[in-house]
């Protein structure tokens, strides 16, 4: 049970690391990619919690927290691929 603890810490530095390249960038790319990354290790975290605990519903939920992400993702990519396409028509 000592390893999962180590385990979750190790994965909220990693995530505070991931918030740092939301934060500086420092293109718009950059910052997608800290978003993948924070919702990535927020998934690892809660699966983790959930077998240390024995909660198969918290399962559940980093499941559709994935699926969310990963569509959330999908229309930031678009809307900024959108944004430089009218950036460079003008």
């Amino acid at each position: 049970m000592d390893i999962m603890y180590i385990l979750m810490w190790i994965m909220l530095i990693i995530l505070l690391f991931s918030f740092i390249r939301i934060i500086q960038g420092p293109s718009m790319w950059d910052r997608l990619l800290g978003f993948s990354l924070v919702s990535s290790k927020i998934i690892v975290i809660v699966v983790l919690f959930a077998s240390m605990n024995d909660t198969a519903y918290l399962l559940d939920l980093a499941i559709i927290y994935a699926l969310f992400g990963f569509i959330s993702e999908i229309f930031i990519a678009q809307f900024v691929s959108d944004r430089e396409k009218e950036k460079e028509k003008e």
